[in-house]
């Protein structure tokens, strides 16, 4: 999943150079695989810290592209700035001021979870414009399948673990994506054109 964005080409100008289709930065991605990151490794799971030490990596590295095509580099920085002090002050609090370390896993449990679902839950924004516009193309097909296959392998994973931290923050990811395939088959091309087609027979009458 962390890899997906690889295969997005670069749009034509005038529109910045982007990494998703939704034109938006992936700065809350290496926050949170730092906070599973952390995770992973107060709770000894080299799986977890191997993964997401990976994505980090690669998150970062979309995020140091997108800063060079970027137009608002400022609003980048900002709002890339603002998602590291909150994740300081995070660990400040989990490392500092919680000093039972089985206190410590769940808090840091919990903050993972909602920031994980709450990438998951961001893009129903999006979500609805498709349905307004009746089309899919700001949707990746081969994002919704890989956040689909992401997500049941955490889920099973977790399940694995007996870990509601992991299992909970990814079922909205399975659930969003069957949301997605949804849209995908409703507003299919060939449902477009006959839309189009409607539309245009109702003007002409």
């Amino acid at each position: 999943m962390w890899t997906s964005p690889l295969g997005y080409p670069p749009p034509p100008p005038p529109p910045p150079f982007t990494l998703n289709p939704a034109g938006q930065c992936p700065s809350p991605a290496p926050c949170s695989n730092l906070s599973w990151l952390s995770y992973g490794a107060l709770k000894g799971n080299w799986t977890l810290i191997i993964v997401n030490a990976v994505g980090a990596v690669l998150q970062t590295l979309y995020i140091l592209v997108y800063l060079h095509y970027c137009h608002r580099k400022r609003a980048v920085l900002l709002q890339t700035t603002t998602l590291l002090g909150v994740l300081v002050l995070g660990f400040a609090y989990f490392w500092l001021l919680v000093p039972d370390p089985e206190m410590r896993l769940q808090h840091l449990g919990l903050f993972c979870s909602v920031f994980t679902i709450s990438m998951y839950l961001s893009p129903l924004a999006d979500l609805a414009k498709v349905i307004r516009t009746k089309s899919t193309q700001r949707l990746s097909f081969s994002l919704t399948i890989a956040t689909l296959l992401t997500s049941a392998s955490w889920t099973l994973y977790g399940f694995r673990l007996r870990d509601p931290y992991i299992v909970v923050p990814n079922l909205p990811g399975i659930l969003t994506s069957f949301i997605r395939f949804w849209l995908f088959w409703k507003y299919s091309p060939g449902t477009r054109q006959e839309l189009s087609a409607s539309t245009n027979l109702r003007e002409f009458t």
